[in-house]
This record gives structure tokens, sequence and C-alpha cells, in this order.
């Protein structure tokens, strides 16, 4: 019979937070594998009938982004970027409640599909909104840092 932590361990970290086995294997891996493609250019792993395989650095580089978060201690989920998002995945890579998202798509603030009763996020559409309103917040705290420096000189 599984214990607690063999079944978290089948749940995988799009579920829950990395263990600290997890977080120290990923930063050792992150830094083998960034020693590995720049000694070789890319990265090299076995692969059938014992020829290697060469990985493309960009996909190389790809793998130690995902152990450096991993490292860092965040749970992790893969987003393909065509990725059609449910209403609660969208609201949560937002950190907003499903609700408020909701509300977002009826204001038409995020595109959105319905598919049957139910409504998709593009992803595309969701970064873009995100962007924006990280934009828009900028925008304000550097006119808050500058009437505040107004302020102060006089």
């Amino acid at each position: 019979m599984m214990d607690k932590p063999d079944i978290l361990a089948l749940e995988g970290l799009k579920s829950r937070l990395p263990t600290a086995e997890e977080i120290d294997s990923a930063a050792h891996a992150a830094t083998a594998i960034a020693i590995a493609m720049e000694r070789d250019g890319g990265l090299v792993v076995p692969g059938e009938n014992g020829q290697h395989v060469k990985i493309a650095p960009a996909i190389g580089e790809l793998v130690i982004e995902l152990l450096g978060h991993v490292s860092a201690g965040n749970m992790v989920t893969l987003v393909p970027v065509g990725a059609m998002l449910t209403t609660q995945e969208a609201a949560d890579m937002l950190n907003v409640s499903r609700p408020y998202l909701t509300k977002l798509l009826k204001l038409g603030k995020i595109k959105f599909e319905m598919v049957g009763s139910h409504r998709r996020v593009p992803l595309q559409a969701l970064l873009k909104y995100r962007d924006t309103k990280k934009a828009e917040q900028e925008k304000a705290l550097s006119e808050l840092a500058r009437l505040g420096q107004e302020y102060d000189s006089v």
C-alpha cells in the first residue's frame, strides 16, 4: 500500500510544490546540463542503439529554465503557446478568482471562445492582457514616483 509521499510523487509538480529532495535534484541537474551544454555546444544524451543524440541549445536552455523554477521551489506547468485554457486555468495564471476572470471575459477585456457551453481562453490572449496590465501598473507607479519627487522638492 502507498503512503502519502508516494501518492504526491505520482501527481507531478503541476499540482504540488516540489519536495526538498526534488529541489536539490533540480538545482544539481540544471548546473550539470549547463556545464554539458557549454562544453558540447548543446546537450548530448545517449540515444537508441548507443548512438548519441544532440539536443539543440534552445531546448537545453528551456530544460534549464524549467529546472530553475523547480529548484526555486515552484510548482510548474508547461502550457503550449497555442493552448486553450479553461477559465480556472486562466484565473490561476493571473492569480485572480474564476468569477473575476469570467467578469473580465464578459467585459471583453480578454478574448475567449465558446466550446459548447464552456469558455476557453487562448493563452496568447491571456498573456496579452497580463502584459498590458503590467505595463499600465508600471506606468502608474512611475507617475506616482514622479509626483512624490515633485512633492518632496516643494
